[in-house]
């Protein structure tokens, strides 16, 4: 990675394990300034495992840094309060409650400190999402797929995150709605929030992001600039072939 930018997010010899069968065996990734880095890899692994692990949702062995400061033991609520933010992959939102209240409790720890720029972030959000502003009376369980995930990925920003973690945005989502997603990526970083970004559409993942990483069985298999690894051989065979011809659809 280039030297320009200081390190946010570096994660060294991440082990996770479930019981005996180890899911992650000795990963590390960084994530700098104003960058997006992704991670693609099969089913299985260990690529949601791994954000889970970062953010403190399962535990693990290791050392996670965050904006220079080493957290022995990653906890969710000091994380997020500290400026990283995910977005999982079932998106997790209050379907029973409105888009607004949705949006509002995303930035409940920003309350809590007697923050109240949150409704400048608020009107950020409807700016960035219109369609979410149009819905912000609905109930969430009215939302289509890309709505929903439009709504999980405002709630994250309500936090004002410095950097924000994806666990697959594109996953059943229509081809046109993925890619207004993967737009609003280049906006965010625009606006100076990184990204770390997993994703199983590896074509649309590689054209957004500056750097990769590939993860296989849990373990780091490759890594490099990510328009190299969109060149390299072996990535081509076993994620941008003919098997995946589909995702040139998603990421045109």
């Amino acid at each position: 990675m280039t030297a320009q930018t200081e390190k946010l997010l570096d994660v060294r010899d991440l082990h996770v394990a479930y019981g005996k069968v180890e899911a992650l065996t000795g990963v590390s990734v960084e994530v700098r300034e104003g960058q997006i880095v992704t991670v693609i890899g099969p089913n299985g692994a260990g690529k949601t495992t791994l954000l889970s692990a970062i953010i403190g949702i399962l535990r693990s062995k290791g050392e996670v840094h965050f904006d220079g400061q080493l957290y022995a033991t990653p906890d969710v609520e000091i994380l997020v309060g500290d400026g990283l933010g995910l977005v999982p992959e079932k998106r997790e939102l209050f379907a029973s409650m409105s888009v607004q209240d949705n949006l509002q409790l995303g930035a409940f720890q920003r309350y809590r400190r007697g923050d109240r720029g949150y409704e400048t972030t608020l009107a950020e959000v409807y700016s960035l999402f219109p369609r979410l502003w149009e819905r912000r009376h609905q109930m969430a369980a009215t939302l289509s797929g890309g709505e929903r995930q439009m709504l999980a990925i405002g709630r994250a920003l309500m936090g004002k995150p410095r950097l924000l973690m994806l666990d697959e945005p594109s996953l059943g989502l229509a081809p046109l709605i993925t890619r207004e997603i993967f737009r609003i990526f280049a906006d965010l970083r625009r606006q100076g929030v990184s990204i770390l970004l997993v994703e199983q559409n590896a074509r649309a993942a590689l054209k957004v992001a500056d750097y990769a990483y590939v993860l296989e069985a849990g373990q780091v298999a490759m890594q490099g600039k990510a328009a190299d690894l969109a060149n390299d051989p072996r990535v081509i065979e076993a994620y941008l072939g003919l098997a995946s011809k589909h995702q040139e659809l998603l990421s045109s």
